[in-house]
């Protein structure tokens, strides 16, 4: 019964946090504001506050964790509205997202090894802008740590969509495509949620870049890998 509550109080909480940064990202549109970077430091900061440890908010929180799926299923939709046009513009996207999916392994990796960090983080780090499902897969078979990965992938994504707008800003991109090929292929499923604010053609080919890059990293990660290090 008490697991019972304490779920039950996990999962409202998280959505009393959620709805108010989502109002308060509708009136004050900034990077900063977004729910899912906002809201997860409200979440840790009340966990610290009150004393709760993760496995007991997790009794909850990990109902919430398993609509994930789900939720990266429903993409599916916009991306079906959009198909004409995305058939039309496959190549471009196909490779923008390979170009996206070298550059993150590789600024990733060697970053890591100028700053000397041990070979298990780099081999957790390098699927870091694919989604988590795919990302801690990729990671335990380089001999990285799956916890580590998810961690990792979670600060991709919010770093992700925090710069995005400074990144498009000082390189000019404009087009609406290439805005959600450039955080999709880089931030995944939160990086395609905010790209749906910027209408559902970005949000499909953010879509694509996030499916075709969890595939491109699956195959080219470890021979980049093994040739990095």
């Amino acid at each position: 019964m008490n697991n019972i509550v304490i779920g039950l109080l996990a999962i409202i909480g998280t959505l009393i946090v959620y709805l108010f940064m989502w109002k308060l990202h509708r009136r004050i549109l900034l990077p900063v504001t977004l729910p899912i970077f906002l809201g997860s430091i409200v979440i840790v900061l009340m966990l610290l506050i009150f004393h709760i440890d993760y496995d007991t908010y997790m009794i909850g929180g990990e109902w919430i964790n398993q609509l994930l799926g789900p939720a990266v299923v429903a993409l599916a939709y916009p991306l079906y509205q959009q198909r004409d046009l995305l058939k039309r513009l496959f190549f471009p996207i196909l490779m923008g997202t390979f170009v996206g999916a070298v550059v993150g392994i590789m600024s990733g990796v060697l970053l890591a090894k100028w700053l000397g960090v041990e070979e298990f983080i780099i081999y957790s780090l390098v699927s870091k802008s694919v989604t988590t499902p795919v990302s801690i897969v990729i990671a335990d078979s380089l001999g990285g740590a799956m916890p580590l990965a998810a961690v990792f992938v979670m600060l991709a994504g919010m770093c992700g969509v925090l710069i995005a707008p400074f990144i498009f800003k000082a390189f000019k991109i404009d087009h609406v495509i290439g805005r959600g090929v450039g955080i999709g292929s880089a931030s995944h499923a939160i990086g395609t949620a905010r790209a749906m604010e910027d209408g559902p053609l970005g949000g499909s080919a953010s879509t694509v870049a996030m499916v075709l890059s969890a595939i491109i990293v699956s195959i080219i990660a470890p021979i980049l890998v093994e040739w990095m290090i």
